[in-house]
């Protein structure tokens, strides 16, 4: 049986991705990117949709959910690894109770 942590034997898997730095790290990188540079471009004709911030190169993308906004980033940007969605207009990207997340209520 083949181990698990190479392509054959005596060769390791090379890594397809560089570390990714903590979650924390890249929600407050994203969060910033997005209020310095996304905001002003989005919130008055996208509000609901979703953007996808690569966290490394402040590149992004926007689309009706999450997967679409992401795979649109990763389209334009293959190792875009630590990326950070939100929805315009909004607090949070999804809500699980009945208050509204929209910015300014």
């Amino acid at each position: 049986m083949r181990d698990a942590k190479t392509v054959s034997p005596g060769q390791p898997i090379r890594r397809t991705s560089p570390p990714s730095r903590p979650a924390a790290e890249t929600a407050r990188l994203g969060d910033a990117i997005y209020e310095r540079d996304i905001r002003p471009q989005v919130e008055v004709d996208h509000i609901g949709a979703v953007v996808a911030i690569d966290v490394e190169s402040g590149s992004w993308a926007i689309g009706e959910d999450e997967i679409a906004a992401t795979d649109r980033l990763q389209g334009e940007r293959p190792d875009a690894y630590d990326v950070w969605c939100l929805r315009v207009g909004y607090r949070a990207l999804y809500s699980f109770g009945g208050g509204s997340l929209r910015r300014g209520e």
